[in-house]
């Protein structure tokens, strides 16, 4: 568990500053008597205690649409995590609800449309793409060096497994990146002390040349030993990755996946490429449907390495994120401008 208490005295949250503010927040707040916010899952400090200045916090029993709905009494501020949604029933039905939270970046589980025909803003907290960028690269990189085979090998006690496999490198490799925003950069940052090529696809975003060389997605999937995903879900990027274009990537690519889980078509395709060899280790952090069906084949082969979407969620990040998300619902209740809202044309 995490100990979000020492995590804000290490990071220096002035619990004198939460105090004043909570001070303020009461003299002019006064009409936040019986609002509350609930949570679809537990959030931990600094959040509780900046949302709690303006209005008791609640956590739902399970992030299922009939709980939320049932706390929707004086919601005045839903807090978006794991696998709860705000879709168009829950924003219909809260009639007090003033703003989504989401403790993190990715907003798929929001029907913002919804929100944005009730004024509703969506907040989000752009804060851990460093903690995502450290945990692609360390799935590549025990990819890369057969870990999780060398570990099983080891506690199988079959130490002769060492002659039987020669593990790769990223020296001289090519390592592609799909999507180059916060994260995409921070990874390709993260890799330049290794002699490796970083090539890029990203039709929105300005690659800078220092990081990667931006390429279109075919000449990325036919040139890449490597391919890290990090993407935003939408219509243009749901099932991007699929038969075809794993059959047109080089044998034995590593493919990561920390962005969304349905930027891949299915764990089908991921597993009959590692059958055949198209693909040589797959590292998952997110899943079509989470959490996934480990039935699955692809569960039972050790060259899939994975995290139940749970890289981005270091210590440092977590704090960063709940502090930045809870201070923009607040800005929102108080009439103030949030610093990362999705639909900020409900802010005018």
């Amino acid at each position: 568990m995490i100990d979000f208490a020492n995590v804000r005295g290490h990071y220096s949250i002035n619990s004198d500053l939460i105090c004043h503010r909570a001070f303020i927040l009461n003299h002019v707040c006064w009409n936040m008597k019986n609002r509350k916010f609930v949570a679809t899952a537990p959030i931990g400090e600094p959040a509780i205690s900046i949302l709690e200045c303006i209005a008791p916090l609640e956590t739902a029993p399970t992030p299922d649409v009939d709980a939320i709905i049932g706390m929707r009494a004086g919601m005045i501020g839903l807090v978006c995590r794991g696998e709860g949604r705000a879709n168009r029933q829950t924003i219909e039905a809260c009639e007090d609800l003033q703003v989504i939270g989401r403790t993190g970046v990715g907003y798929d589980s929001v029907d913002v449309d919804a929100a944005t025909e009730r004024r509703i803003p969506v907040i989000i907290a752009p804060k851990n793409d460093f903690a995502v960028a450290e945990g692609a690269l360390a799935l590549l990189l025990s990819l890369i060096k057969l870990l999780p085979l060398a570990d099983r090998a080891v506690k199988n006690g079959n130490w002769q497994w060492r002659y039987s496999r020669l593990s790769g490198d990223m020296t001289g490799k090519t390592l592609g990146l799909v999507g180059v925003g916060r994260i995409g950069r921070q990874l390709a940052r993260l890799v330049k002390p290794f002699d490796v090529d970083v090539i890029a696809f990203d039709p929105y975003a300005d690659v800078d040349a220092e990081d990667a060389v931006q390429v279109e997605l075919d000449e990325l999937i036919s040139r890449s030993d490597f391919i890290s995903l990090h993407t935003p879900l939408n219509d243009e990027t749901q099932g991007m990755i699929n038969a075809d274009r794993l059959a047109q990537m080089k044998l034995g690519v590593i493919l990561i996946n920390t962005s969304r889980g349905a930027v891949v078509e299915s764990l089908d395709v991921l597993a009959d490429a590692l059958d055949s060899g198209q693909l040589s280790g797959v590292g998952l952090d997110v899943f079509p449907v989470e959490p996934p069906d480990t039935s699955h084949r692809i569960f039972r082969d050790p060259r899939c390495l994975c995290a139940p979407h749970q890289v981005g969620t270091s210590e440092l990040a977590m704090y960063r994120i709940y502090e930045s998300m809870a201070n923009d619902m607040v800005a929102v209740v108080k009439g103030e401008k949030p610093q990362h809202c999705v639909n900020p044309q409900v802010l005018t």
